[in-house]
């Protein structure tokens, strides 16, 4: 108004240009008049100071509602869970029990953010404290060259930055493949010092298989279960949307900056001299002061944000692969390199899928894991691992001896008795019978139990001294067996008055 008084256009001529009553544009022409302010004593001040000088007192008033204590507001706003509604209703609490007025909502959140402005501090409204973590893989590379041949290879950088507190992590790997994506969300959670629930990423193959426009995220399951380890859900951000992680995207820019420019002069030969030089520059890189904000990415980490970090979990992640379609056997035991695993016997017939680690082997039916056991050794075969819970005493697998392989010869016939117990009377120690005695066994379920008994006659009467495998089964394949004179074989268990006896073989076991 001033300004274009100055120019000579009257008050009814400003106040139809510009929108404004003429009472308006009266009084502000008749306040300059009165204090005498000509145009060229005002034109370089503020609005504000030119406002407070023409009505003196009028910019000054004082609210009727009591006043929360802004800055606690804007420290409570940060921890997760937190929000404007919250604390309004908890500042309205408080007025209600003094007795005092106390502001409503809409004006609490516009008093808040002009508290934000005032005080250049940044608005915790959009990010939380401990609450996400955005990761990417670095653009520009960097190189390790060989002490030797002096060949140079790629070094690759994963970036990953708290978004409330921008404070950033950095570690250096030879590839981008599964394997180095997830041990390095295990280094960076290990360096904050505890885990967030959200994990923002790139919509890469390592963490994300299919995102499409509409219907469900697909995600890898190795990085699944890592999120799951870590108590965290996978959010991957929109395809071709930077800004869903611009956090990361920017620290991507100020690595390049920091680590990869601040050490190109040096030459590095080994992968662990590269990354203590990395592990330096970021701990410059935090240190530096907020332009816009007081403190320092790493302060604001320490003092405000790692305390809000959720704890990390007792037992440290393990790299691991997924093995799909394994079918749980009769027996309630799955398969894995010729050794058995219990699974709940209800689950017999089933299709789960196996998580193999360095000590561990998890059974997971869908997403749920329903077993869990040690590894065998490399080396072992036939071995079962077994939780009490998985299997009745009664269904349970009990290993191979002596006696209980005596016992299903029993079962067969006093023939068969007589031949497993010259299998074991062979041996020097009993253990080295027991595969013999199997192999001889396990006849009867392709040949029957009773051709198997008649087979052992037949063997007993020729002059083997220990029939074993290799002399039954060329007498069941050639039917030798059925072809015997029934006169000859020895009349059954059921007719005997006296019994089976064993012979003089069995009591002329020498020491060897």
């Amino acid at each position: 108004m001033l300004q274009l008084r100055a120019e000579g256009l009257s008050g009814r001529v400003i106040a139809s240009t510009q929108g404004i009553s003429r009472n308006s544009v009266a009084d502000v022409l008749n306040a300059a008049d009165a204090t005498s302010r000509s145009w060229d004593e005002l034109k370089n001040l503020t609005e504000d100071k030119v406002y407070e000088l023409l009505f003196p007192g009028r910019s000054e008033h004082e609210s009727v509602f009591s006043q929360p204590d802004w800055s606690m507001v804007h420290k409570e706003l940060a921890k997760v869970g937190t929000n404007l509604k919250l604390l309004h209703g908890e500042y309205a609490d408080r007025a209600k029990a003094t007795g005092a007025a106390f502001m409503g909502y809409d004006r609490f959140c516009k008093s808040y953010q002009r508290y934000v402005l005032e005080h250049g501090a940044t608005s915790r409204v959009q990010h939380k404290a401990g609450l996400s973590v955005e990761v990417d893989w670095s653009g520009p590379t960097m190189a390790l060259y060989h002490p030797v041949t002096g060949q140079r290879s790629t070094v690759y950088l994963f970036v990953a930055c708290l978004p409330f507190s921008r404070y950033a992590f950095v570690e250096p790997c030879l590839d981008m493949k599964q394997d180095s994506w997830m041990l390095c969300h295990a280094a960076m959670f290990t360096a904050f010092g505890g885990s967030v629930p959200r994990i923002v990423c790139d919509n890469l193959k390592t963490g994300v298989i299919k995102h499409p426009a509409d219907g469900e995220i697909v995600l890898n399951d190795a990085y699944r279960h890592l999120a799951e380890h870590y108590g965290a859900a996978i959010l991957p951000g929109r395809i071709r949307k930077p800004k869903d992680k611009a956090s990361v995207e920017n620290t991507v820019g100020h690595i390049a900056t920091w680590v990869i420019a601040a050490l190109r002069h040096e030459k590095f030969t080994s992968l662990d001299t590269l990354r203590a030089a990395v592990y330096r520059q970021m701990t410059a890189y935090n240190s530096q002061p907020f332009q816009k904000r007081a403190g320092s990415r790493q302060s604001v980490f320490r003092e405000e944000e790692q305390l809000l970090l959720r704890p990390l979990p007792a037992v440290p992640y393990e790299l691991s692969t997924w093995i799909h379609g394994r079918k749980v056997a009769k027996n309630s035991y799955v398969t894995w390199k010729k050794n058995f695993y219990s699974v709940p016997l209800k689950h017999v017939g089933a299709t789960v899928d196996l998580r193999i680690s360095a000590n561990t082997v998890e059974v997971y039916l869908a997403s749920e894991r329903i077993s869990s056991h040690l590894l065998c050794d490399a080396a072992a075969v036939n071995q079962y691992r077994t939780n009490d819970a998985d299997i009745p005493p009664e269904r349970k697998y009990r290993s191979w001896d002596d006696q209980r392989l005596r016992g299903w010869a029993y079962r067969i016939g006093p023939n068969t008795v007589q031949v497993i117990d010259k299998i074991f009377v062979s041996v020097l120690v009993a253990e080295q019978g027991i595969n013999p005695a199997l192999a001889v066994l396990r006849l009867s379920s392709k040949f029957g139990a009773q051709r198997l008994e008649n087979a052992c006659f037949v063997a007993l009467q020729s002059r083997i001294r220990s029939p074993r495998y290799a002399h039954l089964h060329p007498i069941l394949l050639n039917r030798q067996d059925e072809h015997w004179k029934e006169a000859t074989l020895p009349p059954s268990s059921e007719d005997s008055s006296t019994g089976y006896v064993r012979g003089s073989d069995y009591y002329s076991r020498t020491q060897r």
